[in-house]
């Protein structure tokens, strides 16, 4: 599904309940699999929640969790101490480009039995479950905190518990802390002393619990960058969130003072508001918040701002090249990008003239029209098209935009992976999102 999004009118006082965080999700399904007496509250309603969900449930001999990068990590580590238990691991075709030798090299340390049923260091992977003894292991911690958290969702079902040493720079460490909370919300304990991890064993008799998933922080930042391009006294609020949460990316509220929005929390709601201030140049380090990127660059974009991005080689190993497709993207509107392995800079531009609603030529102007109604975008000949490369958060990230100039997103159905509900979402807050296919 293609979709073209414009924004007449804005409301500009609204309210949105986003679905769990998936981050947390997905641990926490894991964590309930090897400990049945935790139960869940506001699980993820994403495509790779469902997709955790499938894959522990099944009893097949081939589990195929498609694009979910957090269920491939976690499940390879999950089903490595699956005692008895033989499985193909495998996903869709950029899953299979996307590289987990690291995290495959660590639990084969540990005695797991894991082979390449493709090529080497890429899924998919042959598991034969056996039981771990654990111990001492160590891992590269400046690729993906997605396999450090593999390794400690399973450590306490380890007969010797896991003593992890993290080598090189520590990469998105707030990832690393919700994981070790979640651990301590579920009684299994653990510390992390300098660059070493230790979790204890546990026993098979874990207390009950009921744990009640925060909403997702990386959803929340399109809307902080709604409220960014919008008129001063704009508020946005949205629920379920905590002022001491676990997830990297409520950074945000610190990172978008930086374009004048104010975060009140308020109950389980925080509520965004537009003030006066803002800078002119936003030079960030989000090493430890990389998925918040793509949404920080096109709010500049559209702000006619610099940015100077740094800290994102992560993005490199994602649903896509995170860096080179917001170079495309951004590109189309007249953007002036330049990325490096691990960063990317914006040169500070005029923002895009705002043109309200502009599907008004004739639809037989446009040769491949097949929607009456949805001719070329005026003063852009054929309407910019922003490809979405598989990846929900170029679709999202991207949205914004639409608050200055009408666009076309491409596969717009991508941000069910995170965020299923997401258009509708728009559509409440005055945005106009239609449908068509060519």
């Amino acid at each position: 599904m293609d979709i073209k999004i414009s924004c007449p009118k804005l409301v500009t006082t609204s309210s949105v309940k986003i679905t769990g965080s998936k981050s947390e999700t997905n641990r926490l399904l894991l964590l309930q699999a090897l400990y049945p007496g935790i139960s869940i509250q506001n699980i993820s309603e994403s495509d790779d929640s469902i997709a955790m969900q499938g894959a522990l449930a099944s009893t097949g001999n081939v589990v195929d969790i498609h694009h979910a990068g957090t269920a491939m990590r976690f499940l390879t580590a999950y089903f490595a101490q699956s005692e008895g238990r033989s499985v193909l691991l495998t996903g869709s075709q950029r899953m299979q480009e996307r590289p987990i030798g690291v995290l495959v090299d660590a639990l084969r340390s540990l005695g797991a039995d894991i082979e390449y049923a493709g090529n080497e260091g890429y899924p998919p992977l042959k598991i034969n479950g056996k039981k771990l003894a654990g111990g001492k292991a160590s891992i590269k911690a400046d690729v993906s905190s997605q396999y450090i958290t593999a390794l400690l969702l399973i450590a306490g079902k380890l007969e010797n518990g896991l003593e992890l040493t993290l080598e090189g720079e520590l990469t998105s460490i707030p990832y690393i802390k919700m994981t070790l909370g979640l651990l301590d919300e579920v009684g299994i304990e653990n510390t992390f002393d300098g660059n070493i991890i230790t979790v204890k064993p546990t026993t098979n008799n874990q207390q009950p619990s009921t744990i009640v998933v925060e909403s997702d922080w990386s959803s929340a930042s399109y809307f902080y960058s709604i409220v960014a391009l919008s008129e001063v006294g704009t508020s946005i609020t949205l629920s379920a969130y905590k002022e001491n949460s676990l997830q990297g990316d409520s950074a945000l509220a610190d990172i978008y003072k930086d374009f004048g929005v104010s975060t009140t929390y308020n109950d389980n709601s925080i509520v965004l508001t537009r003030e006066g201030q803002q800078l002119t140049t936003i030079n960030q380090e989000l090493n430890n918040t990389p998925d918040i990127a793509q949404t920080i660059a096109v709010t500049c974009f559209a702000l006619g701002i610099g940015c100077h991005l740094t800290g994102l080689h992560t993005l490199k190993i994602k649903e896509t090249d995170r860096l080179e497709a917001l170079k495309a993207e951004l590109g189309k509107f007249g953007a002036e990008v330049t990325v490096t392995n691990d960063s990317l800079s914006l040169t500070p531009d005029p923002p895009p003239k705002e043109r309200g609603e502009s599907f008004t030529q004739n639809p037989t102007d446009r040769e491949d029209s097949s929607e009456a109604g949805t001719p070329p975008l005026e003063g852009l000949g054929e309407a910019v098209e922003v490809a979405t490369y598989n990846d929900h958060r170029m679709a999202m990230a991207f949205a914004p935009l639409a608050l200055k100039v009408p666009f076309v997103v491409k596969d717009a159905g991508v941000v069910s992976k995170s965020f299923p509900t997401f258009w509708e979402d728009m559509e409440k807050l005055g945005f106009e999102v239609k449908a068509f296919s060519h």
